[in-house]
């Protein structure tokens, strides 16, 4: 049966669109400080390597032409920081979050590595970005859309405010299509994954929504389409790591 038009997915409930928000911030503000060293427990360290195959594909700058780069739901500041090492001095990165706590400690990480002139952390919602039309060079999104309540709402404003020929990348979460392997994730998601956050975090639960997130998010082929929905041209998916996760890509053209 159909979900009504006012409410939405919070893993595998059903809850009110307008609780869907601060189900997730609760989430994030439960786990911010063991965030990244949960991601390196959950991926065996592969996030890594999918994060890098993303700044491969958005090829910032490498001299000293200005190139502006907005990352949404980047709390931390790991894709921001990977790009700013992999650009020239006119590279600038804005990381917009929702989540208090995630942008403590990408601000925190920020000045450790001494990047705090290059990366701006600024609090704002996916959903109705608090930028100008037409400011940004490239707007990526990592692991971040499928908590958004609207997507369709955080993709428009994604293509609002990128230039005209400027680039959409959304790392997420995807469809296992290896046979064998679809049944080892999802006894790893489910067993392991929850555990594991019990005993890194303290919390299990919200590592149990996380990973219910993930088996809702909409295939590859239908997540496309709704990026081309938004208006962004040129729209492909690449499967990565036998489809644990896909890298999406948009230009607005």
């Amino acid at each position: 049966m159909d979900r009504p038009d006012d409410t939405t997915h919070f893993g595998f409930r059903d809850v009110p669109l307008g609780d869907k928000q601060t189900l997730v911030n609760d989430v994030f503000h439960s786990v911010a400080r063991r965030y990244d060293l949960m991601n390196d427990l959950m991926s065996g360290g592969l996030h890594r390597v999918w994060k890098n195959i993303m700044i491969t594909a958005l090829n910032p700058p490498r001299g000293d032409r200005s190139f502006a780069l907005l990352d949404v739901a980047g709390g931390t500041g790991d894709i921001a920081f990977r790009a700013a090492e992999a650009s020239g001095h006119g590279f600038r990165a804005t990381v917009c979050d929702i989540n208090t706590g995630m942008l403590a400690v990408g601000r925190e990480r920020a000045a450790k590595a001494g990047l705090d002139d290059r990366v701006d952390f600024i609090e704002g919602n996916a959903e109705a970005l608090p930028f100008a039309d037409r400011r940004y060079d490239a707007y990526t999104i990592a692991f971040g859309i499928r908590n958004v309540p609207r997507i369709d709402l955080a993709l428009a404003e994604a293509y609002r405010v990128l230039k005209p020929g400027s680039r959409f990348l959304c790392l997420e979460f995807s469809s296992v299509d290896v046979p064998g392997l679809d049944k080892i994730y999802d006894l790893f998601s489910f067993n392991v994954i929850p555990q594991l956050g019990k005993a890194v975090t303290g919390d299990a639960e919200s590592y149990r929504y996380l990973v219910e997130s993930i088996r809702k998010f909409p295939k590859p082929a239908v997540f496309s389409e709704m990026i081309r929905e938004a208006g962004f041209a040129r729209v492909k998916h690449d499967v990565l790591s036998g489809g644990i996760v896909a890298l999406h890509s948009g230009w607005r053209l």
